[in-house]
């Protein structure tokens, strides 16, 4: 059996979400802090080959500031990760961002003026 071809990107949402246990762990990303430092993680219930090597995966993630619910990222996974962070807009910015995303979808939508308006 062959191996499948191509690449693929895993996203990862409110990664900051999972509670640390009474260690300071978090189990849910030290499972992705060993793909990310070993290329894959062991399965189990394969006796014969229990290593599976993941290639041509992309991660990306995304999360919100401690706090909430949120926690911080331990340092060791961080060390994997490029940080970018974005500043929040104002209520004008984001009326502007959307209304203007807004006004093309009915412009290209061929939209009854009343509707766009």
């Amino acid at each position: 059996m062959g191996t499948a071809q191509g690449k693929a990107v895993l996203f990862v949402d409110d990664l900051n979400m999972p509670s640390k246990e009474e260690w300071g762990a978090q189990p849910p990303i030290e499972i992705l802090r060993q793909f990310l430092d070993e290329g894959g993680w062991y399965d189990n219930k394969d006796k014969e080959k229990p290593w599976k090597t993941l290639q041509d995966l992309y991660f990306v993630a995304a999360m919100g500031p401690p706090g909430g619910g949120k926690t911080f990222i331990t340092p060791r996974f961080l060390r994997h990760c490029n940080l970018v962070s974005l500043a929040n807009f104002d209520d004008d910015v984001m009326i502007k961002i959307f209304s203007t995303i807004l006004q093309w979808f009915f412009i290209k939508g061929k939209f009854n003026t009343d509707v766009a308006k």
